[in-house]
């Protein structure tokens, strides 16, 4: 339970499957380490007990190879002086070594061991990687995708800045036409961006008359009780820097996000205290970065104070100023608006940095108090300390809460801890198929959607819960982004959704999404598959509620049964209808991969084949409370779960429910050919060679995965941070300027080291 007194919102993250190991702990192949990262941070999972317990989960060919598997990415390793992973993007002549370096008996024990292993327990099960494994000199890539050419184009800055009209790409998709020339040096260049800023606004006109006649009126919100601290506005830039890089996969036009514009640090972040000292109640960061043209936006926006604010008591007023908007009305003629929580996972000892508050009240104005209430971000904080009686006591809540979260942010913080999901949902939990993490049940590792369901039977009054995660960064709009991934999804059928969901939508490849969908459903429905053929029979087109063998299921939700059969279906049931499920990576399907956790199912009847299972990788996502109440039906009711990217699709799949995989745009350090990208990413050659299992080497240079690396180094550059080599305030202040970015999606980000932290050198 909760204490209303104490905290005014709360909901809970999942886990991203992030393999990142702490710093005081350490991972050695030779211990089969599953590498993890629970919502508190990261670890080392010893697996040696597992390991031989689970031999048929991994192939040991992988240790002869030059290509490394999903349980230990050597290009995630830290080997800089301050322990911070080094990656080939930021420096030109640096090159990825991935050759093991170990001692000679090191590889002919490990060899000799592997083909024992290989012998006894794998057999044929898995095939080698057909990528490479000849010999090559140590200072080739050894991947494929890192023969590809890097783009530079992200790193060109304000000063190249142009009207969308003469904007030219760097891509060049890896044809054999000359990438166009990437101005490294400003001399040429004006000293100042050539465009002014805008005060970047993605909402409804709330004043016009074409949305009071369909929606009450919105009262504007203030951050102060006395309703004289305006909320700020955002800036950006009309244009983009010339040559900067498109995105490989995902569309802003397909979602309806804004693509022509760009933001920079000052007029993303300057709004929340970014740029000025304590003396104008900034934060810091930003007074020793290059700021050319940055006055012009602090003297449309001003500096806003933020001392003394409540966030809790912000959001509470905004409601309550607007709450007929979102009740329904008694004569029909007003539409009801969504309440939606915005739910961060948190946890004891997290440290919140200059820039984690930035990114807190960026959340909060954007999609809260400058929308009229239509969202309330909590923070949902988990208690590592079991012992802590948070439930038991109002004073140690209290005491815990004030001791771990900023002051700011107290009243919009709810506390949970695994002893109290111990009581909620007690066990048994029995009949566990495979427990690759080797912990409880409730740990957090393998269920942080207790957590959220927890919240969501606390607080039923949202439509919709968002799982978000901390180290989640967004450069552009955030209600721009969550609104339009919202109103995409209700406008997405039901026919094939399932289908699309799996594959990732590559613009260069598959051309707008209409022919997308029309591929989709040839591809899907034009193959002979045999309904013997168990292995292919998941290929048939999934339509209303799966059926599989079981021994008890919950009833599935009203509205879930299709109203035709999926051929008489012309793409009309599902639009206009609400996603239960929105997430940010394909769903794929578990089977087809060999991703660790594929198989860690609980509460099914063993007996029985394990029950069809899809998976979403980063557990960042929206859920309806329909989906969440099911989810929680199914938990305490019929003990049934699974690990975390796994429980909500599969839910949402066993019951018709309607899941969506929203395609955002992520962006690669390189300039792959897309054809290859869609046979690496779509067409894997075995279940090992996914991106959802060992083929996850294949995500690293992108802008948004589990254990995406260029997405850490393109946001510190963002920010003006000295990084390997490159950026930094003199290598700006000498060449294009700072970073201006289009609105992207950023994960994991996680450290943000600003640009005083510079070396007096750089």
């Amino acid at each position: 339970m909760t204490f209303p007194s104490l905290a005014s919102s709360p909901v809970p993250a999942s886990p991203s499957s992030s393999f990142a190991c702490d710093e005081k702990l350490s991972c050695s192949i030779e211990e089969f380490s599953v590498r993890s990262s629970d919502v508190d941070g990261e670890r080392c999972l010893p697996t040696a007990v597992i390991a031989t317990r689970h031999w048929r989960n991994y192939t040991p060919m992988r240790l002869l190879t030059r290509s490394f598997s999903y349980q230990h990415l050597p290009s995630l390793g830290s080997d800089s002086p301050d322990g911070s992973p080094r990656f080939p993007w930021q420096n030109a002549a640096s090159r990825w070594r991935l050759g093991a370096r170990w001692s000679l008996t090191r590889l002919m024990t490990i060899a000799i061991t592997s083909f024992v292993i290989l012998a006894m327990f794998t057999g044929h099960r898995y095939r080698p990687h057909r990528d490479h494994h000849h010999e090559e000199p140590e200072d080739e890539p050894g991947y494929d995708w890192m023969h590809f050419k890097r783009l530079n184009g992200y790193y060109n800055g304000v000063r190249t800045l142009v009207r969308p009209s003469e904007y030219e790409s760097e891509n060049r998709w890896n044809l054999a036409d000359s990438p166009p020339a990437v101005p490294l040096k400003g001399s040429q260049l004006p000293l100042e961006p050539p465009l002014n800023p805008i005060v970047y606004s993605p909402y409804p006109n709330y004043t016009s008359s074409e949305y009071t006649s369909e929606h009450h009126p919105v009262q504007e919100c203030f951050i102060d009780a006395d309703d004289q601290v305006a909320i700020p506005d955002v800036y950006a830039y009309p244009g983009l820097p010339q040559h900067m890089s498109l995105p490989f996969y995902g569309s802003y036009k397909t979602l309806g996000l804004e693509e022509n514009v760009c933001f920079e640090r000052y007029g993303r972040l300057g709004p929340y205290g970014y740029g000025y000292d304590e003396s104008h109640h900034g934060l810091g960061p930003g007074l020793a970065s290059e700021k050319a043209g940055s006055e012009k936006i602090f003297d449309m926006a001003g500096h806003t104070d933020y001392r003394n604010v409540n966030w809790g008591q912000s959001q509470q007023r905004c409601y309550e100023k607007n709450k007929p908007r979102f009740e329904e009305s008694p004569s029909g003629g007003k539409k009801k608006v969504a309440r939606q929580a915005y739910v961060l996972r948190t946890w004891t000892g997290y440290k919140y940095t200059a820039h984690q508050i930035f990114t807190l009240r960026a959340m909060i104005n954007e999609l809260s108090l400058k929308s009229g209430g239509e969202y309330d971000v909590h923070l949902l904080l988990h208690v590592k300390d079991d012992s802590i009686p948070i439930w038991a006591d109002k004073k140690v809540y209290q005491d815990t809460l004030e001791s771990n979260v900023p002051r700011e942010f107290w009243n919009i913080t709810t506390l949970w801890s695994e002893s109290l999901m111990m009581t909620y949902y007690p066990d048994p939990f029995p009949d566990n198929f495979v427990n690759m993490a080797g912990s409880s049940i409730h740990s957090v590792y393998r269920s942080a959607h207790m957590a959220i369901q927890w919240f969501s039977q606390q607080r039923p009054e949202y439509d919709f819960y968002w799982n978000w995660e901390m180290d989640l960064r967004y450069s552009g709009h955030y209600y721009e982004f969550h609104s339009k991934v919202g109103e995409w999804a209700r406008q997405q059928p039901r026919k094939g959704l399932w289908e699309r969901n799996s594959r990732f939508y590559l613009p260069q490849v598959h051309g707008d999404w209409k022919n997308f969908t029309e591929f989709v459903e040839k591809e899907t429905t034009e193959r002979d598959i045999p309904e013997n053929d168990v292995e292919r029979s998941g290929q048939m087109p999934v339509w209303g509620p799966l059926e599989f063998k079981n021994t008890g299921m919950l009833p599935h939700p009203e509205g879930t049964e299709p109203p035709r059969t999926y051929t008489e279906d012309n793409y009309e049931w599902g639009v206009g209808e609400e996603a239960d499920l929105v997430v940010f990576n394909p769903i794929f399907d578990t089977t087809r991969t060999n991703w660790v956790f594929r198989e860690d199912v609980t509460g099914y009847n063993r007996t029985l084949p394990i029950p069809p299972r899809r998976a979403a990788i980063v557990t960042v996502s929206r859920l309806s409370k329909r989906l969440l109440n099911t989810m929680h039906e199914e938990t305490w009711r019929m003990r049934h779960s699974m690990f975390p990217e796994m429980w909500a699709p599969s839910v949402a799949l066993h019951h018709g429910l309607k899941a969506v995989y929203a395609p955002h745009p992520v962006y690669f350090d390189r300039d792959w050919d897309p054809q290859y990208m869609n046979l690496r990413l779509n067409y894997p050659e075995a279940p090992h060679a996914s991106p959802f299992g060992w083929g996850e080497h294949n995500m690293l240079g992108g802008s948004f995965y589990y254990n995406s690396a260029f997405s850490g180094a393109l946001w510190r550059r963002w920010l003006g941070q000295w990084e390997n080599g490159e950026g930094g305030r003199k290598q700006e202040e000498e060449g294009t300027g700072r970073l201006c970015l289009r609105s992207t999606l950023h994960h994991p980000i996680k450290y943000e080291d600003g640009p005083d932290d510079e070396p007096e050198n750089a």
